[in-house]
């Protein structure tokens, strides 16, 4: 017997305000691929939002790294350093903690509950200057690891990772992984984890983006440039322009700028093929 399939209805109201969305969100990725293609005079004194007479993005890439003997170079690879360590280990972190609370019965875990929630609460600026007071005693200031031990802690992934554990692991894989002999650290790497994938992928990219955005951190607790990510290291270049006698390099912090978001976009392409729900659906016969 064949189902009859009703066409889906379109909205001109939705449409309309899906399309105001997406001029919104892509208008200042357009304008900054724009500009970085402009030289210094070009970028001041024509419009916008169009391309100018010479096409100068190779140009301004080859002097963008090559400024101030290459230190953009090192900041990227500081950027990544912290991304790679910081973010990564948030995100396995939060996996195990995750797992743990949603798997396991203890005396305590209501208060570790809203222990959870009052670090979602808390906005991350408010905890910058006790984070940095706590470290200066400790003598870590100016040093790689005042932005990454504060970066392994994610409240907020830890919370996602515990809901998402809850149901993505079924119970009975976890008691059938018992009986056959298995430790908790096997079943929770060879059975739980692949299951636990997409909340995994999408913990590491909130990670992942907050870390390489990552600005009043680094400002409070770097002296160092060589120890600058690109935020900090681009803000810095703009801020020259303020200062007396100070090089005026927009264009090159526009063209870092944009240098600075390609890795993000390429992370969200390779990663949202592991976007899947579901994955548990039909593992366990009820």
């Amino acid at each position: 017997m064949r189902t009859r399939t009703h066409p889906r209805k379109r909205s001109v109201t939705l449409t309309v305000v899906t399309g105001v969305m997406l001029v919104y969100t892509l208008l200042p990725l357009v304008w900054l691929a724009i500009s970085a293609t402009k030289t210094q005079e070009d970028l001041l004194g024509t419009f916008g939002l169009w391309f100018s007479g010479d096409f100068a993005l190779f140009d301004n890439i080859g002097r963008t790294f090559a400024y101030q003997d290459g230190i953009f170079g090192r900041w990227l690879l500081n950027t990544l350093l912290y991304v790679v360590v910081g973010a990564g280990g948030a995100t396995m972190l939060a996996a195990l903690a995750g797992y743990g609370l949603a798997k396991f019965d203890f005396v305590g875990r209501r208060v570790v509950f809203a222990v959870i929630l009052g670090g979602i609460a808390i906005p991350g600026t408010a905890l910058a200057v006790p984070t940095f007071l706590m470290f200066a005693r400790l003598g870590l200031t100016d040093t790689p690891w005042a932005i990454i031990i504060p970066s392994l802690v994610s409240p907020f992934g830890l919370y996602l990772m515990w809901t998402y554990a809850t149901d993505a692991v079924p119970n009975e894989i976890l008691e059938s992984a018992r009986v056959d002999g298995a430790g908790e650290f096997r079943a929770f790497f060879k059975l739980a984890l692949p299951l636990l994938a997409p909340g995994l992928v999408t913990v590491l990219l909130f990670n992942l983006v907050w870390t390489w955005n990552n600005f009043f951190l680094p400002l409070i607790m770097l002296k160092d440039p060589d120890l600058y990510p690109l935020t900090l290291g681009l803000y810095q270049w703009s801020e020259q322009a303020t200062t007396v006698g100070g090089d005026v390099v927009y264009d090159l912090v526009i063209t870092g700028s944009l240098l600075t978001i390609i890795p993000l976009i390429v992370a969200f392409l390779l990663l949202q093929r592991f976007w899947q729900s579901g994955l548990a659906t039909g593992s366990v016969k009820q």
